[in-house]
């Protein structure tokens, strides 16, 4: 299904009018963004979920008052998750849209924002009176109530210093602006860094739509290191100081030697193209506990379809998929983009070749899967 046919989860609020006036700004409270919502998974599901090893799971409990905060990193065996009927519990599961098809589906419904931006889908489950305490997030989040009602209390503080005596990233103040109850299908949106609590009102299931704000330093490192280890210079360039003089103070960091380092680092900056290239390899990298199944591909593809795992991205020379990168141009270029944009190809006829062995290696690795005449999934 192509974007711009997904059902609009903003009410009334165009995405463009949406991003202009909300996005990165202001706090945005939507009734029913999603009327009749349901559940897209039991409790007992959920549960399940959190006792896999490749699912990032945690539970927190406590409220800070009559009980110090505790947190537990997952899998969960079974039954070792508190009783619902006890108060003051949270279990958080990360990425579960890599899992569950309802919810790939339900984050595909915010595709008016890039890709490249998005993080996962995580759920939230809590017993009455459960949360995770005052915080804030450094990313963009919608939060979707999809199960019984949740109290959020909002602040555009300043002040997020945070608290040292406890397991959580809880701030040391909060001083709240505005309440409000969620009840099921409706959605508060907040940009980074806005202060928040949400206590469950009974028994509850919340479902954030998470996007990542990169850190600057963090992503300068690890560029600097993906375009360092791509650098094809035929030998090692090493410092040399043939004309260094004998000094007093050894301690000192010769500024021929500053230099150098200057230069080395600029050199790399010098190369936009591989720059892009390790951007896009980078933000679709899989992350640690995400692989795929490998499967066999039938003799004629007639249409494929990204795994709900899968990654994809692309710029004006190449295109990403799961931290690889492929320079394509031409008809495979339009092609592969639109697999991207569109997350299926329902029309493989006069592909070429390359492009050919290329889908065929990617379904075998299980990052694509053939689809019916109408891009459904086939079942093996």
């Amino acid at each position: 299904m192509k974007k711009d046919d997904l059902p609009c989860v903003l009410g009334g609020i165009s995405p463009q009018e949406f991003m202009r006036v909300y996005w990165q700004k202001k706090p945005l409270l939507i009734r029913q963004a999603i009327p009749g919502m349901q559940a897209l998974l039991s409790r007992k599901e959920l549960f399940a979920l959190a006792c896999e090893e490749d699912v990032e799971s945690r539970l927190v409990s406590g409220d800070g008052e009559l009980e110090p905060w505790r947190m537990q990193h997952g899998p969960f065996k079974p039954r070792a998750l508190p009783p619902v009927s006890r108060p003051h519990w949270t279990l958080l599961v990360q990425g579960v849209d890599l899992h569950v098809d309802a919810f790939a589906n339900l984050r595909d419904r915010f595709r008016f924002i890039p890709d490249a931006r998005l993080d996962d889908v995580m759920v939230s489950y809590a017993s009455d009176g459960g949360g995770v305490g005052p915080h804030f997030d450094s990313y963009d989040v919608f939060l979707l109530q999809a199960q019984g009602q949740r109290r959020w209390r909002i602040s555009a503080q300043k002040n997020l210093a945070l608290r040292d005596d406890v397991p959580l990233k809880i701030l040391s103040q909060f001083k709240p602006s505005k309440t409000m109850l969620l009840e099921p299908g409706d959605m508060l949106y907040l940009p980074p860094q806005y202060a928040h609590e949400g206590v469950a009102v009974g028994e509850c299931m919340t479902y954030s739509i998470g996007f990542r704000t990169p850190e600057r330093r963090e992503m300068a490192a690890e560029l600097l290191s993906r375009i360092s280890d791509a650098d094809t210079d035929a030998a090692p360039v090493r410092y040399r100081d043939p004309y260094q003089v004998a000094v007093s103070h050894a301690a000192r960091i010769p500024q021929a030697l500053q230099q150098f380092a200057l230069q080395s680092v600029q050199k790399l900056l010098q190369q936009p193209r591989e720059l892009e290239c390790a951007l896009g390899e980078m933000l679709t990298e899989p992350k640690a506990q995400v692989w795929f199944e490998s499967q066999d591909c039938p003799r004629q593809l007639k249409a494929v379809q990204l795994d709900k795992k899968t990654r994809m991205l692309y710029d004006r020379h190449f295109v990403f998929i799961n931290g690889e990168s492929y320079h394509c141009q031409g008809d495979d270029a339009r092609r592969l983009r639109q697999l991207a944009d569109e997350r299926q190809l329902i029309n493989l006829s006069g592909i070429s070749s390359e492009l050919a062995a290329l889908i065929r290696d990617w379904v075998q690795s299980g990052w694509l899967h053939f689809a019916g005449p109408r891009g459904e999934k086939k079942e093996d």
